[in-house]
């Protein structure tokens, strides 16, 4: 195999490549310099005794992600306030960075609520949860790219899907959504606390991820009065300036917001088809580089919405 066609064989894979290490690692970035770890590998080995280019990428960016996920649990482990995962545009605009999220399954496996889920689990298990579940890799297909055995390939699956039943679907009508959002940004910007707290399931959480970097509620806050007084006063104190814009996120509807041309955060709010039931925030400018690179290459929100 020549540079060039080991070159073209890894490109090939490049998608499903990076969605096994963004589904992983929950972080875009990283799993981009997994990539670059795995291309390095790639280009060190004696292609012709490689029989299936794709199991031999596909074991090395898992093995890789194994070893990076135990770093990557000690590093949140000291994280400032609530984790969330790095938020990647999806849609027809950007591209496919994530693979197809052509149905309920697949937008599943990269939404937040799945995605925070997910940091509970061992790194074998997730990988056991994220090869089996997303990429539809057999237990023995699994074992192999693990280095295990199928039968504990399949144990790590069975544990994996326990710890992560009852994940909340995303699955809403575009429509219905986009005006329920509007509402209730339209009632965050008035300072409306009454109508605020009427788009507000009576269990909701608010998640506001800032690292440590900007400043932002190091700690859920929880229910329906607290979030709708939570968000009226950030509202009044970090809006001015700021554009929304609605956009396409890890396969779910969400909320973009721009000022002075960068991006300055990414709400993903969900509901019950109803009210709000939950509110991620990412306000991280580490966690918004990615998505802030995808806009780049289209030309920013109005490259996304035409």
């Amino acid at each position: 195999m020549t540079g060039a066609s080991a070159l073209e064989a890894f490109e090939g894979q490049r998608e499903r490549l990076f969605g096994i290490a963004y589904r992983m690692l929950g972080s875009a970035t990283d799993a981009d310099d997994v990539l670059q770890d795995a291309w390095l590998r790639w280009q060190g080995v004696e292609l012709a005794r490689v029989a299936d280019p794709s199991a031999f990428l596909a074991r090395t960016v898992t093995n890789l992600c194994l070893t990076a996920l135990t770093s990557a649990r000690a590093r949140r482990e000291v994280y400032v306030g609530p984790w969330l995962p790095e938020p990647v545009l999806t849609g027809s605009g950007p591209g496919a960075d994530l693979g197809p999220l052509e149905d309920a399954v697949q937008r599943e496996s990269v939404s937040f609520a799945l995605l925070a889920l997910l940091e509970r689990l061992s790194p074998t298990e997730r990988a056991a949860y994220v090869l089996r579940e997303a990429f539809a890799y057999s237990p023995r297909e699994v074992a192999e790219l693990i280095g295990t055995s199928e039968a504990n390939a399949r144990q790590l699956h069975s544990r994996a899907r326990r710890h992560v039943a009852g994940t909340p679907s995303q699955e809403v009508d575009p429509a219905h959504w986009q005006e329920v959002v509007v509402r209730f940004l339209g009632a965050a910007r008035d300072g409306d606390l009454a109508r605020l707290e009427t788009l507000l399931a009576a269990d909701v959480v608010a998640r506001a991820d800032g690292g440590g970097i900007v400043n932002a509620a190091r700690r859920p806050v929880q229910g329906r009065e607290n979030v709708a007084r939570y968000v009226a006063g950030l509202v009044a104190r970090f809006s001015e300036g700021l554009l929304p814009a609605f956009v396409e996120v890890n396969g779910a509807p969400a909320v973009a917001f721009t000022g002075g041309g960068d991006l300055r955060g990414v709400l993903v709010p969900r509901t019950d088809g109803e009210r709000l039931t939950a509110l991620d925030l990412v306000v991280n400018p580490e966690k918004l580089a990615y998505a802030e690179g995808q806009l780049s290459r289209i030309g920013g929100l109005s490259g996304l919405r035409g």
